[in-house]
């Protein structure tokens, strides 16, 4: 029997090296290394050949005194709480629609994923090509209504914007999938309850749909902000996080300072990306608390 127990816990420590093995080498190495390049002194030959200085917190110090932070802090939010807002409202009201079922319902719900499963560098190129200047669908159709021509991508006052666009279109077939499937969990006894008490379908919607769906929508919302603050691709290629860092946010500007220039800002970018991963962790300990005050409700 006492054989029989440890060869028990043996094999359950041998499943789990392979996850604890994934976990340190894909999570934690690369971690630490980010926050020893953010408290070292790193240029391109130490960075090859080692002996970087330490210098504490210099490097915050040096990234929070750039005018550029306050800039890239205030689009990545801005950035992210509309295109979080937009999916979320957008692809709910598409999964309320799709749940009550009509002809072609599935194959509607098939085609509104493409956005979801081109790459990023396709669905950029081509938003990118649709808000070109002077060569863009956006702008043809403008001038077919009398309008005038818009600088969607080169002007400070549109490039965000038109980002938080292209975003939006993205991540409004994730917020679909998941939250249409969350309304196919919500018992059809509940609205035939709320029917004969003679409720409207605003009302069955305010007071029996939303807040059964509320668990779903807080992990919607969730990885949504984790996927959301961490958005690159699709700003550079539109934009750069520019013009004059008009659409620049924490990840296109860490990405610049490391790899921007000729002469690479290793401690300040990765000090960035640090600032970056305690935004997401702050959302991950929030949502955590909000589930927790759930649980005794």
């Amino acid at each position: 029997m006492r054989s029989r127990e440890v060869r028990r816990q043996v094999v359950g420590w041998a499943f789990l090296v392979p996850l604890v093995a994934y976990l340190v080498v894909c999570y934690a190495y690369p971690l630490l290394t980010n926050v020893d390049l953010s408290i070292r002194g790193y240029t391109i030959r130490t960075f090859i050949h080692g002996g970087a200085p330490l210098v504490g917190f210099a490097n915050y110090a040096t990234v929070f005194g750039d005018p550029l932070f306050r800039t890239a802090l205030v689009n990545t939010l801005v950035f992210t709480v509309a295109s979080l807002a937009f999916q979320y409202a957008i692809g709910l009201a598409m999964a309320v629609f799709f749940a009550r079922g009509f002809r072609l319902s599935a194959t509607l719900r098939a085609l509104f994923l493409v956005p979801w499963l081109l790459p990023l560098i396709v669905s950029a190129s081509t938003w990118a090509w649709l808000l070109n200047s002077e060569s863009g669908l956006v702008n043809a159709g403008l001038e077919l209504l009398g309008a005038g021509p818009v600088n969607w991508l080169t002007s400070p006052s549109w490039s965000l914007v038109s980002v938080i666009a292209a975003n939006i279109w993205i991540g409004i077939p994730f917020n679909l999938v998941v939250l249409y499937s969350g309304l196919q969990n919500i018992p059809r006894d509940v609205y035939e309850a709320a029917a004969l008490d003679g409720a409207t379908g605003w009302q069955a919607f305010r007071h029996v749909t939303f807040p059964l769906l509320r668990p779903v929508s807080a992990i919607t919302l969730l990885l949504g902000l984790v996927y959301t603050l961490k958005v690159f691709d699709l700003i550079w290629i539109m934009t750069k996080g520019g013009p004059s860092g008009s659409s620049s946010t924490l990840a296109t500007w860490s990405y610049e300072l490391g790899f921007g220039s000729l002469l690479p800002r290793f401690g300040p970018s990765a000090a960035v990306g640090n600032v970056l991963i305690l935004l997401a962790l702050a959302a991950g300990l929030l949502y955590i608390r909000l589930q927790r005050r759930q649980e005794p409700a």
